[in-house]
């Protein structure tokens, strides 16, 4: 069984459905709710383990009470967990989400890691075949970088510990919406060429996904789904990929990948989506 380590943020994530977005200094009564573990970094293992991987979660959780959710929803879903910050009392970041009945459309408001500050562990991490990290709590990310055997990063949004992190990844997986500051300009031409990795992938919701492993490069389409809920779609695009490139080549995987992540977006949320993915074994 494949072994990936995934580095990176846990959160708690409060998820309410509703009808309609809220207005300022109005209120909107959520028809669903949902708490369960969320961030990035969790999200991509969850799924992976929900195909049949062997995953761990390295990140930073502490002993607050609200962290407990988080290992036991983890835990729950086959999701081995390393905490780099269990004596901290502090509380671990929380995510707020609404997501638009009918549409699927999520809007959230989170605080991410913060300011909050880890150590790698003395003994290092854990030693995995695959290692996906989201650039959250920068000093982790390097060190998994620098360790792994072979890197995926999740780049969704620009930080500035990647500048650190690209040169070892195999894979790196950006958004359309992904700025990186030597792009000469907004084209996934120019973002492949600024992230500088020898293989990246550039997804576009619902169009199609396009990939760069110069001198090729190509395209892979996404069917199109009835969207329920599209929150952590692209943490299950992530989980999915690194999974499934321990044993395929990029455009296999990136459509492995492009499916999972269609079944993510026809189901409300957090987790009943899982039950509906193929096993791998």
């Amino acid at each position: 069984m494949t072994r990936l380590l995934c580095v990176g943020l846990a959160t708690v994530d409060l998820i309410y459905s509703v009808d309609r977005i809220p207005g300022v200094d109005e209120k909107a009564q959520a028809t669903g709710f949902a708490v369960a573990a969320g961030g990035p970094a969790a999200n991509a293992a969850v799924t992976a383990a929900a195909l049949g991987t062997d995953v761990t979660l390295v990140t930073a959780v502490g002993a607050h009470a609200l962290g407990d959710l988080i290992r036991a929803d983890l835990q729950n879903h086959g999701v081995r967990v390393l905490d780099v910050s269990p004596d901290s009392s502090a509380p671990p970041p929380v995510s707020a989400i609404t997501v638009l009945t009918g549409t699927g459309q999520r809007t959230i408001v989170s605080r991410n890691a913060g300011d909050v500050l880890v150590r790698v562990p003395q003994e290092g991490l854990p030693d995995a075949d695959l290692t996906l990290v989201d650039g959250h709590h920068p000093a982790l990310a390097v060190a998994a970088a620098r360790s792994a055997r072979r890197l995926v990063v999740d780049a969704g949004t620009w930080r500035p510990v990647f500048t650190e992190i690209f040169p070892f990844a195999e894979v790196v997986a950006a958004s359309a919406a992904f700025r990186h500051p030597a792009e000469a300009a907004p084209t996934d031409e120019a973002l492949a060429a600024a992230i500088g990795a020898p293989h990246v992938v550039v997804t576009h919701g619902p169009d199609p996904v396009r990939w760069f492993s110069d001198p090729q490069s190509g395209t892979i389409p996404v069917p199109p789904v009835a969207a329920v809920d599209t929150a952590g779609a692209g943490d299950a695009f992530h989980g999915a990929l690194a999974a499934a490139l321990a044993d395929a080549d990029l455009p296999a995987a990136i459509d492995t990948a492009v499916h999972v992540a269609g079944v993510r977006v026809m189901h409300a949320g957090p987790r009943a989506w899982l039950a509906a993915l193929p096993r791998r074994r």
